[in-house]
């Protein structure tokens, strides 16, 4: 096996400094399109905004390493994206309808301890997803949540109920929510689909709001902070 060839083959000293060269030249240009968007973190980038990333990358990779395409090339197509971001975000800030267009709107997830059947039948994020987002927040179950709103970034924002209003809910940790084979009484009863509290005369009793047939025991713990 031929290692020079592999690593090295053609490659002249001249060329391996314009590599370098075209690199820096690149990765500024991508550096001053995030210093642009004002944004410090990929979890606040919107969908559009990554979309931008995923291109620029693709169009500052090629010339790094290509001979044939000269730096002034991508240099121009970049520069020329950047504007048009900077256009977008003006009429974005400038027009609401265009904005929700690019970047969609919030979704309400949870309202009053259970959660909006019409925005989760429409598959924008599981019910692992959205779990695992308020579980990260501290929120226990579903009971302690007044509005849990989606964010148009992927962000989860939650609202909580006082003390004093928290309401039996659905559990959000596994091991508190497992499907009851048989039912008690006296215990409440959350609907594993959209959370739905009330008793139960039997363990496979449809749940008025969205018909599904699975429950959780319903727990009413304070929120813990």
């Amino acid at each position: 096996m031929d290692w020079a060839s592999i690593f090295i083959h053609d490659t002249t000293w001249a060329f391996a400094s314009e590599i370098l060269l075209r690199c820096m030249v690149m990765y500024i240009m991508i550096i001053l399109f995030l210093r642009l968007t004002g944004k410090r973190g990929v979890r606040q980038l919107s969908i559009f905004e990554v979309a931008i990333i995923l291109a620029l990358g693709s169009i500052a990779g090629d010339p790094m390493f290509t001979e044939d395409i000269p730096l002034i090339q991508a240099v121009i197509v970049m520069s020329v994206i950047i504007i048009m971001y900077r256009m977008t975000t003006w009429l974005m800030m400038k027009y609401q309808w265009f904005e929700d267009l690019l970047e969609g709107k919030p979704i309400y997830i949870v309202e009053a301890g259970v959660l909006v059947i019409e925005e989760i039948k429409k598959g924008k994020m599981s019910h692992d997803e959205f779990f695992a987002e308020m579980r990260q927040q501290g929120v226990e179950h579903l009971g302690q949540v007044r509005t849990g709103l989606l964010e148009t970034d992927g962000k989860f924002s939650v609202l909580f109920f006082s003390d004093d209003d928290v309401k039996p809910g659905l559990p959000l940790f596994p091991k508190n929510c497992s499907i009851v084979k048989q039912v008690k009484a006296e215990q409440l009863y959350a609907c594993i689909y959209c959370g739905q509290v009330q008793s139960l005369s039997k363990a496979t009793q449809p749940c008025p709001r969205c018909t599904f047939s699975q429950w959780a025991e319903a727990i009413d713990g304070q929120r813990i902070t």
